[in-house]
Parts: C-alpha cells; sequence; structure tokens
C-alpha cells in the first residue's frame, strides 16, 4: 500500500495518532488540524496509517463499515457511514484472550462478518454481483478502539484513525447466505453471562446486505476495490458495550452462531 501525499496539517494528525497508536497513550483529536468535516482528507491520513503499518510488517485483510445506524449518524451529522482497514494483526485467533495493553479503550460491538469469493470493482455493484461476490458468512465481536482520549471524536476523528477500529474475532460457524435472513436475524450479547446489548440485523442500514453494496461501490470509487478472500465487517448490529480487564463476551446471532471473546488481566501470559 503507497503511503498517499499528505498537506503539512494532515501530516501532524498522521504523526499524532501514529505516535498514540504506538506508545499506548491516547492523544488529543485531531479535527482542527485536518476539517471536521474534510472527510476526504481524514481518508488520507486513515491510508497513511495503514500504509505505514503494511510497511512495519501486517498486511491487508479487509475492511469494516462504520456509523451503520441512522442515529449514531445522525450523532455525527452525517447521511453516510464510513469504513476502515482490517489487517492480518488485528485478529484475534479463536480461544486466545486480549491481551492486556493491545488495546487503549475498548468497546466491543457484534456484527456479521462477509468472506468474499470474488472481486467488487464496480462503482455501482447490483444487489445481484454483491450475492455472488460471498463465499460464506460468520459471526464476529469487532473490538472498537480508539487513539483519541476519551473518545472526544467528531466523524473526522474516527475516519483518521481507521474508523476506530482494534481488533476483530471471527466465530467458526460459517453459513452460507441462503442460510440466514440477515434481515430478522436477532443477537444477543452477554458479558459474564448477563444480557448487555441486543438487535438485529434491520440495526445495520436495513440489512447488512445493504452496508455491504455501500461498501463495495464507495471503495471501488475510491480506486481500492474489495478483492476475493477479503474478510468485511458489516457494522453493528446493536450497541457498543465498554470492556475492561477481565471481562469476557460472549455472542448469539439467530442463524449464524456464535463467537466469544475474553480481556486478559494485567500480568496475564
Amino acid at each position: 500500500m503507497n503511503m498517499p501525499a499528505l498537506s503539512e496539517p494532515a501530516e501532524r494528525a498522521f504523526r499524532q495518532l501514529r505516535t498514540a497508536a504506538l506508545s499506548g497513550v491516547p492523544c488529543p483529536p485531531v479535527r482542527d488540524l485536518i476539517g471536521a468535516e474534510d472527510l476526504d482528507a481524514a481518508y488520507g491520513v486513515q491510508q497513511a496509517l495503514v500504509a505505514a503499518r503494511v510497511a512495519d510488517g501486517t498486511r491487508v485483510v479487509g475492511r469494516k463499515i462504520g456509523l451503520t445506524a441512522p442515529a449514531v449518524q445522525k450523532q455525527f451529522g452525517i447521511d453516510r457511514p464510513d469504513y476502515g482497514v482490517l489487517t492480518a494483526d488485528m485478529e484475534v485467533p479463536p480461544d486466545a484472550p486480549i491481551t492486556a495493553g493491545a488495546v487503549m479503550q475498548p468497546r466491543c460491538e457484534a456484527e456479521v462478518a462477509f468472506v468474499l469469493s470474488r472481486d467488487l470493482p464496480h462503482v455501482d455493484p447490483g444487489i445481484a454481483d454483491v450475492l455472488s461476490a460471498v463465499d460464506c458468512l460468520l459471526p464476529a465481536i469487532e473490538i472498537v478502539d480508539s487513539r483519541i482520549a476519551g473518545w472526544d471524536i467528531t466523524v473526522a476523528d474516527t475516519i483518521a484513525d481507521n474508523a476506530s477500529s482494534g481488533l476483530f474475532m471471527l466465530g467458526q460457524d460459517r453459513r452460507l447466505l441462503r442460510e440466514v435472513d440477515l434481515y430478522t436475524c436477532g443477537m444477543v450479547m452477554e458479558r459474564h453471562g448477563v444480557e448487555v446489548s441486543t438487535g438485529a440485523g434491520a440495526a445495520c442500514m436495513g440489512s447488512p446486505l445493504n452496508a455491504l453494496r455501500w461498501l463495495a461501490a464507495e471503495m471501488a470509487r475510491r480506486g481500492t476495490p474489495l478483492r476475493a478472500g477479503e474478510v468485511v465487517l458489516s457494522g453493528a448490529l446493536g450497541p457498543m458495550v465498554a470492556a475492561g480487564p477481565g471481562d469476557s463476551f460472549d455472542v448469539r446471532i439467530n442463524g449464524l452462531g456464535t463467537v466469544g471473546v475474553r480481556f486478559a488481566v494485567q500480568g496475564e501470559a
């Protein structure tokens, strides 16, 4: 992935977020550097941050979609979702705990993960194009995070910060599209066995497939289309939940299966 040319203020935003990520110390917002409504500048910073991580040795494995709920879009004063990039080092292996210090300000979301079998290169893909490109579905937990102190973010901040991406865990239950009703599929997330978040596929732009179609068009428009083999996280099916050391989360999505994640305590190997 090539490092984009950045303006001097955007370069400062890049270095601020990069330093926060490497040090584990959250930084101030970057919106005053790049402009609170300049989404192209924010995506430029995101691209630079991902390129730096690829140069460090990781690789791009997919994308994530954010801001899929109308209520959240209204909160940020926008009328569209956003996206971030998934890299190989963000995936938590099955049954492995999230080590202390791996994330700064984690929150968990239950999502649908799409695995693609075909490229999606068209800027205006039809629903048939999207359906034919999906190899399988998996339940997923996204551990969102922010390098910006106190989650003091606007849409420009979150986009620049790779759409507030942190880590992700994929379940082991693979399903075909025809086996799951992505509109009505109910979701329950529990923390230590206590229900903390509920939702359904309809909460994600009416259906996670609508989110995938939006992303395919947006990535093609920006010249980085979705590719076969990539994983796409759909966006949350219900409210995100803050996480801390020692917490464990279990997600059930009707028709899709289960996935769980645990946060290690300080000093745990």
